[in-house]
């Protein structure tokens, strides 16, 4: 039953992808702020569809954590789910930073290429990053909240990865506050996997993490420490016996 009702999402998915890609070139000539409204109406039909068909329910704890000002979010990785929630759900737009690449993937691909967010240039080495601060920066200017996986690609439950330093340096340099976020999507929508499982998601939102005062490598290590300990408080079944502050001492001694 588990793989009939993941078929018909999947066929669902892609039914529903290719006219939507289609009216986003339609209205491409809109102005960017009725572009994203109308874009990320099909990344909301696609966490409609997941409860409906797959049963993965969801919730937000935190919602009072985020600010009515510029802030970049850093949020655990472990599924596709979460990259289709953030931007139809979240109160203000948001902007992932991607590789280039992705704007050639069909159908979603032109919809996310229309949306102006941070794409990399990753032939560009070191002044990739400088395009991050400079476009970073842009968006935050806009009202736009940037977004980044710190982990840089999906993680399965119960694991984490090394944070990488640039959502803290893009923070760090912009002076904007960071919100974390934990979440255990992969628990429903398995990386790399075709069938779901019903469920609950929980995403929690953290308080706000100042980065002024403090160096990129403080602000990284501040924001992992409360993801990865809220990751124990949402699953702790999936640490066994491991504490937040073991896991701290851990990884300070590697």
């Amino acid at each position: 039953m588990l793989f009939l009702r993941s078929l018909l999402y999947a066929i669902f998915l892609a039914v529903t992808v290719i006219p939507y890609a289609i009216a986003c070139l339609l209205w491409a000539p809109l102005p960017l702020h009725w572009r994203y409204r109308l874009t990320v109406g099909w990344p909301r039909l696609a966490i409609w569809g997941a409860r409906v068909i797959c049963g993965i329910r969801w919730q937000v704890r935190g919602w009072e954590n985020l600010p009515d000002g510029p802030a970049i979010l850093l949020s655990k990785h472990q599924s596709a789910w979460e990259t289709l929630c953030f931007p139809a759900h979240m109160p203000r737009e948001v902007c992932f930073v991607y590789k280039r690449e992705l704007h050639w993937v069909p159908f979603f691909g032109w919809g996310l290429a229309l949306l102006r967010m941070i794409p990399i240039d990753r032939s560009k080495g070191r002044d990739a990053f400088e395009q991050v601060v400079r476009n970073g920066q842009r968006r935050l200017n806009e009202g736009r909240w940037p977004l980044l996986f710190p982990e840089g690609t999906r993680i399965a439950p119960g694991k984490t990865a090394r944070f990488k330093l640039g959502g803290a340096l893009l923070a760090s340099r912009t002076g904007a506050i960071v919100i974390p976020i934990a979440h255990n999507a992969g628990e429903c929508w398995p990386r790399n996997a075709f069938v779901k499982r019903p469920g609950m998601i929980t995403v929690s939102i953290g308080p706000a993490i100042e980065s002024q005062g403090k160096t990129p490598e403080d602000l990284n290590r501040e924001v992992q420490d409360w993801i990865e300990g809220e990751m124990r408080r949402l699953n702790p079944e999936r640490y066994g016996s491991e504490s937040p502050a073991g896991t701290a001492v851990r990884r300070a001694a590697r």
